[in-house]
């Protein structure tokens, strides 16, 4: 029986590894920066965003062309059924009539062709300038946007790297721990088939057993979750490529050295979105009270037309040329909308962005002073659990080794293993709080983008 229950404990244990062993499989080492650029690069949201960028530049590109002459060739095949008839003061042109005398007269012919080119091309027009303007500011604000996009999925694989990379740490703890609580479950069970153990101190002891074996199993379950995450943040669609190990140099590289209180918050992709869109709500103004400004161009029209009272294209002598040039001034009165009400909107627009901006900013200092704040009181917690898991280590293998002598109780080992699996739990957790704390520092403070570039 007590082989059997051996095999069984190292049979579940091996398996355990071997699954392990499977899933950080070396096929490569990704390093953080790596994993964040392949993100960028391969992020199907980020692709989009990017044509975005490519259609806001072609949108400008033709606004350009409202400065070149617009051109526009017209033709015309009429069919007049019934002709217009107007009324002639024939005594004015005839003094044989009485002075008011009049004469109804139809004008035109059954038959009418108009063919001709009309170009325009504008001198003054402030609207197109306002227009472009407003066009390249909009180019700006979607590659800002873009920018916060890249921003944000940067920041979310560094957490689920953290996340790997404190899974695989917790896992190779819990093998440990496992194989520890073996050794001790053991000892009881030699006591305890020996007739000189409680049941229930062998119980406890098995539970202890149990929960580290549980532990492993789902460090292992997490990591393997973990890393299917952060393929999909990378853009991989290959499963089969997940047996990547994160860089073993990622704690030491990811120092704490750095933070002497820099704070760029102007140049987070947010700040300067929000400030965009402030001077893009001006720009509106502009082209809104732009409306009352007269334009002028130059108009001109080259064609001709025929007047026939039969069906015939090319009759001679029925063809007669027109054509003009000439100065083409508009200045708009009515629009049907108020342009003081559309200002006195983008005017309010403007000052909600201002606010919000400020708000921004003020909340972007808090986040970096309460991340910078936990980060010093918890660097504090650490030294402390590190110094109680090796009093705690120690004491284990002292309680082991007394127990084994008949000269401990199994109840103080069993406590004793207890309250050391709850401390390594607690100190994987503070250990993974100082690393997101880091990285929320770095976010605050415009900073985020020195783990990758």
């Amino acid at each position: 029986m007590i082989k059997m229950g051996k095999i069984c404990f190292y049979n579940g244990l091996v398996l355990m590894c071997l699954l392990y062993s499977f899933t950080t499989s070396a096929q490569s080492t990704l390093t953080l920066s790596q994993a964040i650029r392949n993100g960028l690069a391969n992020k199907k949201n980020i692709l989009a965003g990017k044509l975005d960028i490519t259609i806001s530049q072609l949108q400008t590109k033709s606004l350009y062309q409202k400065y070149l002459p617009q051109v526009s060739v017209e033709y015309q095949y009429l069919y007049n059924p019934i002709l217009q008839t107007s009324i002639l003061p024939i005594g004015v042109f005839n003094p044989n009539y009485p002075i008011d005398a009049n004469k109804s007269v139809q004008f035109g012919t059954k038959w009418t062709q108009t063919a001709g080119i009309t170009a325009t091309y504008p001198l003054l027009d402030l609207s197109i300038r306002r227009h472009i303007s407003e066009a390249k500011l909009q180019e700006r604000i979607v590659g800002l946007s873009q920018e916060q996009s890249e921003y944000e999925l940067a920041y979310t694989i560094a957490q689920t790297y953290i996340d790997v990379f404190l899974d695989e740490a917790k896992i190779k703890s819990f093998i440990a721990d496992t194989n520890r609580t073996y050794i001790s479950y053991s000892l009881l069970k030699d006591k305890y088939d020996e007739k000189r153990l409680l049941k229930s101190d062998l119980n406890k002891s098995k539970i202890n057993h149990n929960n580290t074996v549980q532990l492993l199993s789902n460090g292992i379950a997490q990591l393997i979750q973990d890393k299917v995450y952060l393929m999909f943040l990378m853009g991989t669609n290959d499963i089969e490529k997940w047996g990547f190990t994160i860089d073993t140099t990622f704690s030491i590289a990811y120092t704490f050295e750095d933070m002497d209180g820099t704070i760029n918050i102007g140049q987070l992709p947010e700040m300067q979105l929000l400030s965009l869109q402030s001077e893009r709500t001006i720009l509106q103004e502009k082209s809104e009270q732009a409306k009352h400004i007269p334009t002028v161009g130059l108009k001109g029209y080259l064609g001709a037309n025929q007047y026939s009272n039969t069906f015939d294209p090319t009759a001679a002598n029925t063809w007669f040329g027109q054509s003009y040039v000439g100065l083409n001034i508009k200045i708009p009165i009515l629009f049907g909308e108020s342009t003081h009400n559309n200002i006195q909107q983008l005017k309010i627009q403007s000052d909600q962005l201002r606010a919000k901006a400020e708000d921004k900013e003020k909340q972007y200092e808090q986040e970096a002073m309460t991340a910078k704040i936990n980060l010093e009181n918890i660097q504090t917690q650490l030294k402390t659990q590190e110094e109680n898991i090796l009093l705690s280590t120690e004491s284990i293998d002292i309680f082991q080794a007394r127990f084994k002598e008949g000269q401990e109780s199994a109840s103080n080992l069993n406590l004793e293993e207890a309250n050391l699996q709850a401390t390594k739990v607690n100190y994987e957790l503070i250990k993974k709080q100082r690393l997101i704390y880091r990285l929320d520092y770095l976010k605050a403070t415009g900073q985020l983008t020195i783990l990758w570039k």
